[in-house]
């Protein structure tokens, strides 16, 4: 086995064709798996490997809306409700705010008899994974709540520090288990009541009554309450990172013969799963090889013609667009295209599949201390396709 390393408790993408794929002595491969919301044949690197490995699986379930070049594998596909019909807190971009704001939407349109939310489903299978199916999925909010309320009134730091975690437990409100959970977060953040500490604080009650939102202004310093370092500082040059100061150094130095590969996100095309949605494709989001003019013209491409790109792990063919937006000696193809596998039910997206950037990669190029794929300033080979005109 590669023995890719572990950071935060999750091994690299890069690792689970080998997981799936390679017995070894030390024990049997993975035979079953779960994906949630996620694509890996196309985003992770050598997905012809994985796609052959996923086949090869036991058991597999996706909660997917799609079935895509993953999902189309799976078992079982639990495809969670549409937007409309979903709740809505945002915890993930909120971390790139330029303003402090908050805001929860309730579902608009109430779920049909019989199909589960989001949150539920995800609740069933962590209890089927753990060897509790059919218990209530209400048990794994009450664990959640009662975990973190325990952790809370232990943290110096915390409003509730030194308080009973059932009493504080018995004054969440919400109509369900996950709204619990919202309340017990905002109350316990910084903006929070602290459950009466700061009685103008947030609550789920306080949102409620404030549908479009809670403006609470500039962006805030918390150091050093946040921390979580050994040394209770930030720690800007660790002993690994330091370690591998000499590696940066020699690649500093040791320039790639040819040109390197860079991925791109593009405006409305930012995952795989949106280039099934018609009003988020054409235009200027298209699966495209951007070269520099300078390499276009030593190479003989012109604008739109077909070039094929070489990469350790394969090669794929792409329409050249010249743009002086990439440097001489780079070139740039976007993520999360390569819809022309079958078996999928992505009607609009494999009408223009475009490839797949990442099928260039041969899972061997990885970032030592996380593991992670290494994904630009790939080398790559160019040349004109024969099929060019």
């Amino acid at each position: 086995m590669s023995r890719h390393p572990e950071a935060k408790g999750e091994l690299p993408i890069a690792a689970l064709a080998e997981e799936i794929d390679t017995a070894t002595d030390e024990g049997e491969p993975v035979r079953a798996l779960i994906a949630v919301a996620a694509n890996p044949v196309l985003s992770a690197p050598d997905g012809d490997r994985l796609d052959k490995a996923l086949g090869s699986l036991d058991f597999m379930v996706s909660v997917d809306p799609y079935l895509n070049e993953t999902s189309r594998h799976a078992h079982v596909v639990l495809p969670p409700p549409p937007p409309a019909q979903s709740p809505h807190h945002d915890f993930a971009l909120n971390t790139l705010a330029v303003r402090n704001q908050v805001r929860y939407t309730r579902p608009a349109v109430p779920l049909e008899p019989g199909r589960m939310a989001e949150t539920e489903i995800h609740a069933r299978l962590i209890l089927a994974a753990t060897g509790r199916h059919g218990t209530d999925p209400a048990a794994v909010d009450a664990l959640v709540v009662r975990q973190t309320l325990g952790k809370a009134v232990r943290e110096p730091h915390s409003p509730v520090h030194g308080r009973d975690p059932e009493e504080l437990a018995a004054r969440l409100t919400g109509a369900d288990g996950p709204e619990r959970r919202l309340d017990m977060m905002l109350r316990l953040g910084p903006y929070g009541d602290g459950f009466g500490a700061r009685p103008d604080g947030l609550t789920l009650q306080k949102l409620l009554a404030h549908p479009h939102g809670i403006d609470l202004g500039p962006l805030r310093p918390r150091l050093p309450q946040p921390l979580r370092t050994r040394s209770g500082r930030i720690e800007l040059l660790p002993e690994p990172i330091a370690g591998d100061l000499p590696r940066l150094r020699e690649a500093l130095v040791r320039r790639p013969a040819g040109v390197v590969l860079i991925g791109r996100r593009q405006l409305r095309s930012n995952n795989s799963w949106m280039h099934n949605v018609p009003a988020l494709t054409g235009g200027s989001n298209r699966c495209t090889l951007h070269i520099h003019p300078e390499d276009a013209a030593r190479l003989g491409i012109r604008d739109g013609a077909p070039v094929r790109v070489k990469g350790a792990g394969g090669e794929v063919t792409a329409p050249a667009e010249i743009t002086d937006g990439v440097r001489p000696g780079v070139v740039s193809l976007p993520h999360g295209w390569g819809h022309d596998r079958p078996g999928t039910r992505l009607t609009h997206a494999s009408a223009d599949p475009g490839v797949n950037v990442n099928q260039l990669l041969d899972g061997s190029l990885l970032d030592p201390l996380s593991g992670n794929a290494v994904l630009n300033g790939v080398p790559v080979a160019l040349a004109l396709s024969p099929d060019a005109p």
